[in-house]
């Protein structure tokens, strides 16, 4: 069994850049501000591209093929990585847990986090809120005190943010992410600066409503217990993994020599390469890795090897 290298899929935002080009990518024209890495999300599938199942998509694999993922019970793939580049502010905004959702949107949620891949001096993002009670927050949404509303907090590369549906949160300006979220595209706008779409002169929507639904009241940041191993010249890190994070867990591989590794706490596990080159190896057989490269190995593959320079995102699946 080989692992699934997969096709990037890009979208273009108005709060976009160019950025994306640093990890080779062949760009579309316009300001892309979204890459999809690895998605079976129906805005954004990823083909594989390599071995007996090039050409088809992972939404597809997951429908006809479960024996790839540990036979999962859930009826969609249920993880989306992407890497953004924040060229502008991203609307403020929040996503619903997976009842609202699934009421409303007919959708999961969205829980997600971010790697920090890249802040330029000074950077910063929205992560939660002041107001201490519901009528207190739906008071300060409706006279537009954002300033007294929304939490500032300095970031830098290397960072890492737990984001719970729930969260008030945007990446601003100068910032590259590596996402882990929630298979899901329903996010709620609570403040877009007063922007203007080019194509249509028009302000973006806002969902104020949805907004006040869903933001949890008060803001409480999530407790991380972040870990980090050190294997020779290796050095491991978690992020999150359940309980605290019922959906994903996420790690960080820093690689200088060659590593045998294996599925933690998932049956299948989500490889982005954000930085390097190097190889990985599965039963005797070598496949390249590079900077911008994204792939799944499968639950079929039950160990693997990976050697060179190579700074790595993995993610798996909480879901049973």
């Amino acid at each position: 069994m080989e692992p699934l290298f997969l096709k990037p899929v890009f979208h273009e935002k108005m709060w976009g850049g160019r950025k994306l080009e640093r990890f080779n990518y062949d760009l579309p024209a316009g300001d892309i501000g979204e890459c999809w890495a690895i998605s079976g999300h129906p805005h954004g599938r990823s083909e594989v591209e390599n071995g007996e199942f090039a050409g088809q998509y992972i939404d597809d694999l997951w429908k006809n093929h479960s024996e790839l993922f540990g036979h999962p019970e859930g009826k969609v793939f249920p993880l989306l990585t992407k890497i953004l580049d924040a060229e502008a502010s991203l609307s403020v905004q929040v996503h619903p847990d997976n009842e609202y959702a699934w009421k409303h949107e007919h959708e999961l949620g969205k829980t997600e986090c971010w790697y920090i891949i890249d802040a330029e001096p000074g950077s910063y993002l929205i992560y939660g809120h002041n107001a201490k009670n519901k009528q207190e927050l739906d008071q300060m949404i409706e006279s537009g005190d954002w300033d007294d509303l929304l939490r500032k907090v300095p970031v830098k590369t290397g960072d890492f943010f737990y984001v719970p549906s729930g969260t008030v949160h945007a990446l601003n300006k100068g910032i590259m992410a590596l996402e882990t979220q929630q298979s899901s595209d329903t996010t709620y706008r609570l403040y877009d600066y007063d922007r203007v779409e080019k194509s249509t002169g028009k302000k973006r929507e806002l969902h104020i409503q949805q907004s006040e639904d869903t933001i949890t009241v008060p803001h409480k940041d999530p407790k991380l217990d972040i870990q980090t191993q050190i294997d020779g010249k290796n050095k491991f890190t978690t992020f999150v993994q359940p309980p605290i994070s019922p959906y994903f867990s996420v790690y960080r591989w820093e690689i200088k020599e060659p590593a045998t590794l294996k599925h933690n706490i998932g049956k299948y596990t989500l490889i982005s390469v954000i930085d390097g080159s190097g190889k990985i190896s599965v039963d005797g057989k070598d496949y390249d890795l590079k900077k911008g490269v994204h792939l799944i190995v499968p639950a079929t593959i039950k160990e693997w090897t990976v050697d060179g320079s190579l700074d790595i995102i993995a993610s798996e699946s909480g879901e049973k």
